[in-house]
């Protein structure tokens, strides 16, 4: 116990020291995500300046020589010679207005040597330039005095923005002399800003944010204007109804053009632009930020795991010894138990086969018992052909010196006979066999009339009638067919001895509902009192006096449809008598298909 105290605190000692050195690792490479994280932005940055002043650029130089070239028209010229002449105006308005349309510019203009708009391309609209002075936009008088102006400023008339490119117009020859002027929409460049996400600004020579994918950026100084800038502007009316004068500067005073927000957003100059414009770009610095103190965290968060990890593989080592008795403490019952359940499975497989057995053993004794039950009328059905056959064949034999032309129709009668004879020994041949289990396809018509052959004979001696309504197309299922011969014949039979000797109807039909086949027996006797069909398919279960059949009759076709993956629906009619239906799923065949479309 001294020794054990004696090094406590050597122990916290060791882990304050490991605690502070992960802490300063987490530290450090956070500072470094944050560098890192910081340069890539920059470089997004300077990539997005790159591509967003090639766009600008080329918008731009798509209209440059547009004044020029239309200054040149003769239509144009002879508007700035007769500006009085109706005819001249309105064919320059004309082809203003149709290269207008075809370059795809905003607005192409005409200027007389005083400012006032002679023909312009939107002559026809209701807020035409024709007939206001622009004499007071720096357009007009750079282009006036040097021959050509460009100026980005919010139009007095509609009082949409534009970049303004002017041409001078003039043939000292006639003494003619005008600025032709091009007006170009620059807004949708900020829509494709703003959806790609990208804070773009352009700024004119006085640093004004006049074109940018941030709408509460537009219209601002970046930082406070003096008063002769503001005097100038407001003469220029190149901001009109944007309320400049009141509009605060986007970055504080006294901070650097890089960092705005108090630090919270970077910018990044891009090249000077034509005018003395610039383009800016700006980008969040939360992404950074977020970045070093995920790393840090993740750091640290490694290297207390770390140290956890490294404690408890300490304590990990004592239970090893442990585990490993336990392992083969368990390993030994495990390997008990398994050959415990190993014998068990064994014996369920026994009994399983026994059962089987059992069942295809009492499937034979019904068919057995089902046969002896048929006997009497078999005996009848083959000893009336037989009685018929002598009896013909005696005639026969006195007709062949007698009347040898009936001879030929005798022996033909006789051969009927043979065939009906051999026929019900075919049934009786095939109901009796057994059967292997698996399945396959099954004409269920064929396997009805058989049934019917088979329960003929029995019908005929009670004097009960059996009709059968046929499918109206083949129709197949998947199952055995001798045993579904066998289930068909004990309902048949069960419905024979239900129904009234010598008044009975027994009936079977062969339906289809959706994709199930239905074989429906039914008869007219006193039907299944209620309080026994819940019974009806117990094995053993019988309802029949003098202790006729084994009561397996119908647990046995309860269990061979089932085997066949249909059903048995046993009801009482509502007119009388008893409802059988075993319903199995229909085999789709081609010759189905057909009669089916």
């Amino acid at each position: 116990m001294p020794r054990r105290r004696a090094l406590l605190p050597r122990l916290r000692s060791a882990w304050r020291l490991r605690l502070v050195l992960v802490t300063l690792g987490a530290l450090l490479c956070g500072a470094l995500a944050w560098q890192v994280i910081l340069a890539e932005l920059r470089q997004g940055l300077e990539q997005e300046l790159l591509v967003s002043h090639r766009a600008l650029q080329a918008e731009i130089d798509r209209f440059r020589s547009l004044p020029r070239v239309a200054g040149e028209d003769a239509r144009i010229r002879a508007a700035l010679i007769a500006p009085t002449d109706p005819n001249a105006i309105d064919a320059a308005n004309r082809y203003l207005e149709k290269i207008a349309t075809q370059t795809g510019s905003g607005r192409l203009y005409l200027l007389n040597h005083a400012g006032v708009t002679l023909a312009s391309s939107n002559w026809n609209e209701p807020d035409s330039y024709v007939g206001h002075d622009y004499s007071f936009r720096p357009y007009f008088t750079d282009a006036s005095a040097n021959g050509s102006g460009a100026v980005y400023a919010i139009g007095v008339t509609t009082g949409e923005p534009g970049y303004f490119i002017s041409t001078r117009v003039d043939d000292p020859g006639l003494g003619a002399r005008g600025v032709m002027v091009v007006k170009i929409d620059l807004r949708p460049l900020e829509q494709a800003w703003a959806e790609t996400g990208q804070r773009i600004a352009v700024t004119d020579r006085d640093d004004v944010v006049f074109l940018s994918s941030q709408p509460d950026w537009r219209y601002r100084p970046l930082t406070p204007l003096p008063a002769d800038a503001l005097a100038r502007l407001d003469a220029s009316r190149l901001y009109a109804r944007s309320n400049l004068d009141a509009a605060a500067p986007l970055l504080p005073k006294g901070s650097e053009l890089g960092r705005g927000g108090e630090g919270r957003v970077t910018t990044l100059r891009g090249t000077p632009f034509e005018n003395g414009w610039r383009l800016l770009a700006a980008t969040p610095l939360w992404p950074a930020r977020a970045g070093a103190v995920a790393t840090s965290a993740l750091v640290l968060l490694a290297g207390l795991l770390g140290l956890g990890l490294a404690d408890m593989r300490r304590h990990r080592r004592r239970l090893i010894a442990l585990r490993l008795r336990q392992t083969e403490v368990m390993e030994r019952k495990v390997r008990q138990r398994t050959a415990e359940l190993a014998r068990e499975i064994d014996a369920r497989r026994q009994v399983e086969a026994d059962l089987r057995a059992t069942q295809a053993t009492l499937v034979q004794s019904e068919k057995m018992a089902a046969l002896g039950r048929m006997s009497a009328a078999i005996v009848h059905e083959v000893s009336q052909p037989l009685a018929a056959m002598e009896a013909t064949l005696t005639a026969a034999e006195f007709g062949l010196s007698r009347a040898p032309e009936q001879t030929a129709v005798r022996l033909q009668s006789a051969r009927g006979l043979i065939r009906r004879m051999q026929r019900m020994t075919k049934h009786l041949k095939n109901f009796s066999r057994r059967e292997a289990a698996p399945l396959s396809p099954v004409a269920v018509t064929e396997v009805a009339r058989s049934a019917l052959a088979l329960a003929q004979p029995r019908a005929d001696a009670a004097g009960v009638q059996l009709q059968f309504t046929p499918p109206d197309r083949p129709l197949m299922v998947r199952a055995g067919q001798a045993r579904l011969e066998q289930v068909l014949v004990n309902l048949l039979h069960n419905a024979i001895e239900a129904v009234e000797p010598g008044h009975g109807e027994v009936a079977l039909a062969v339906e289809t509902q959706g994709d199930e086949l239905i074989l429906r027996v039914r008869d007219n006797g006193p039907g299944i009192p209620p309080e026994v069909l819940p019974r009806v398919t117990e094995p053993f279960f019988s309802t029949k006096i003098g202790g006729e059949g084994l009561g397996l009759g119908l647990a046995i076709c309860f269990e061979v449809v089932q085997q066949f993956g249909g059903r048995l629906d046993i009801r009482s009619g509502p007119g009388g008598g008893a409802e059988i239906a075993v319903i199995l799923p229909l085999l789709e065949t081609d010759d189905s298909k057909e009669a089916a479309e």
